[in-house]
């Protein structure tokens, strides 16, 4: 696990093994709320056969909140900038694989007014997950990143490719 040191007004974000069980754990947990909520879709619909990917995306849209990406190449590094308002170091989760970014959140707020008699409550939870394929292989030890205005930043450098060596036969 790596942690990260940031200048003021930036959240350290703790940058997770590739084998993470707590991201793992968090897809499937989602995986298994969007199926349900999918399923409750297709009941209410008088259980009509046909409409399995429109009902799985609309649980989709209904679940997670979306993550917008921006990946953009400069020089050996790869810069990823996602989209997070709301939430914080705390509530969020990457992990990088050499081919595979994985940002995974969730957060929830409860807010309560009390005026004279009449009391007021309302909570709140969101989530996210995205899993994005990188276009190049990524040296998943010297990634960093950081979290400023809702926005994550990650830099993450490009593997080194191996090299082929020309072979000479040496005249005898």
């Amino acid at each position: 696990m790596t942690e990260l040191l940031l200048p003021r007004n930036e959240e350290k974000i703790t940058i997770l093994p590739a084998k993470s069980e707590g991201i793992k754990n968090h897809i499937a947990e989602m995986f298994d709320k969007i199926a349900k909520r999918a399923y409750e879709l297709f009941d209410e619909n008088g259980r009509q056969f046909g409409h399995d990917i429109e009902h799985w995306f609309k649980a989709e849209m209904e679940l997670l909140h979306p993550v917008h990406v921006r990946i953009t190449e400069s020089g050996n590094n790869l810069e990823v900038e996602a989209e997070v308002p709301g939430f914080n170091d705390k509530d969020l989760q990457v992990s990088v694989e050499p081919m595979q970014l994985t940002i995974s959140g969730k957060r929830e707020s409860v807010k309560e007014e009390k005026k004279g008699k009449t009391m007021y409550a309302e909570s709140c939870s969101g989530r996210i997950l995205r899993i994005v394929d990188l276009p190049v292989m990524v040296d998943t030890d010297k990634v960093t990143a950081t979290l400023k205005n809702g926005v994550l930043q990650l830099t993450m450098p490009k593997a080194v490719r191996a090299k082929t060596v020309e072979i000479r036969s040496a005249a005898a």
